[in-house]
């Protein structure tokens, strides 16, 4: 059987790196030899390497997006994107691949571009019956009335980077004087920022995968951060938030929490396997928070959590990602 040759390209530039890169490592453990060819190839701005058993480097020939080694040029199938953050996660690298006619395992350029832009997300999503936080939007520049966002938000309030991810720069506000410092840091990682009202509840993470032939939908995950919000200690540190995999929740709600997920999901044109978050309040109301096209896969994430949870090892899930995103072109 010939096996599929794929790049598992991974690393990145942003502050995600490493996370990514430990994605990666539980990825290429799972794929099945037999079935795969797998080089993996670390992008961190313009070096774009292989490194060989031996520790010796190669660089990718961005041409054609061919590597040679040892004189030996190697064309690749396929490419599995595990970048979390740019260049993989923000369009650019699918914009890359399309111009090279690789097809690839994550959302398409234009759906990249709408999932990690928080603003375009919402605006993708709103008119599809997912309730979304009420936000106000900020370039760089412009003139903020702190004390005019605080009484039409409320507090306490979030304060995000419009494109980013890990919760880099995110900063929970719940005075009025920790506001400044909230934009600051928020515009430390983006020229745009957002600032939404608090939804208060409990957070839950949908892993969702929809491909030509049917539904994917993998057991709902309830984040329990012992942080004041899921940030980036509580995302990948161990210890600092309990993650519980199929959430407590009843059938109805995660029957809901499926069917809003899956709304999101096609809204941005996804493809691959997303997770869509949101907060249930109280009343069992889900907010949607976000859209992860391209959620981490190391030991402590939650998408194989799931996959474990659906009785899928982690392989057998990237089977069907690959199956259906291989004949993209």
């Amino acid at each position: 059987m010939t096996r599929l040759k794929i790049a598992l390209v991974a690393g990145g530039d942003s502050p995600e790196r490493e996370i990514a890169l430990q994605s990666a490592a539980q990825i290429e453990a799972a794929l099945d030899p037999e079935k795969y060819d797998v080089t993996v190839i670390d992008l961190h701005h313009r070096d774009w390497h292989y490194t060989a058993p031996d520790g010796r480097q190669w660089q990718v020939d961005k041409n054609d997006f061919s590597l040679t080694v040892d004189g030996v040029r190697r064309q690749f199938d396929y490419a599995l994107i595990i970048i979390h953050g740019t260049p993989g996660e923000d369009g650019r690298l699918q914009g890359y691949l399309d111009m090279m006619g690789i097809p690839y395992s994550s959302c398409s350029m234009t759906s990249s571009v709408i999932t990690f832009d928080k603003i375009s997300t919402k605006r993708a999503v709103a008119g599809t019956g997912v309730h979304l936080a009420r936000e106000l939007f900020f370039r760089r520049g412009d003139e903020i009335d702190c004390a005019e966002v605080v009484a039409r938000l409320g507090l306490p309030l979030f304060v995000k980077p419009n494109a980013n991810g890990s919760s880099f720069g995110v900063t929970k506000v719940h005075s009025a004087g920790e506001l400044p410092a909230a934009l600051e840091a928020a515009f430390a990682q983006d020229d745009e920022i957002l600032v939404e009202e608090c939804i208060p509840g409990r957070e839950m993470g949908c892993g969702v995968l929809i491909t030509r032939e049917r539904e994917y939908e993998l057991p709902i995950t309830e984040i329990c951060p012992k942080n004041d919000f899921f940030d980036y200690e509580a995302k990948y540190k161990a210890g600092f938030s309990e993650e519980i995999t199929p959430a407590r929740i009843p059938a109805e709600l995660a029957a809901e929490l499926h069917r809003l997920a899956r709304a999101a999901y096609r809204a941005c044109r996804c493809s691959g396997i997303v997770r869509v978050d949101f907060i249930v309040t109280p009343e069992n109301v889900p907010y949607m928070i976000e859209i992860n096209s391209i959620p981490g896969m190391s030991a402590g994430s939650i998408v194989p959590k799931q996959a474990r949870a659906a009785g899928m090892t982690l392989g057998e899930l990237y089977d069907i990602v690959i199956a259906d995103t291989c004949r993209r072109k």
